[in-house]
């Protein structure tokens, strides 16, 4: 398993965090998502065998937020 964070521009409220941590955690080998409006980023735990980062980036760019940066 796999821990990445990734930083996100665009959340405005508590919902869009929720809204990021539903699409990652439907996404095929992702054990658990944890976004934070605050910190304005999401720690993603998933399956580096199952799924790669930029299908990740992809799921969350979906709605409008944009991936500033990964570590």
């Amino acid at each position: 398993m796999k821990t990445t964070i990734f930083e996100i521009e665009g959340m405005n409220c508590e919902a869009c965090a929720n809204t990021i941590k539903a699409l990652v955690e439907k996404e095929p080998g992702v054990q658990m998502a944890s976004v934070s409006y605050g910190k304005q980023h999401a720690r993603v735990l998933y399956d580096p065998k199952l799924i790669e980062e930029e299908r990740l980036v992809t799921a969350m760019q979906k709605t409008g937020f944009r991936v500033v940066g990964r570590g």
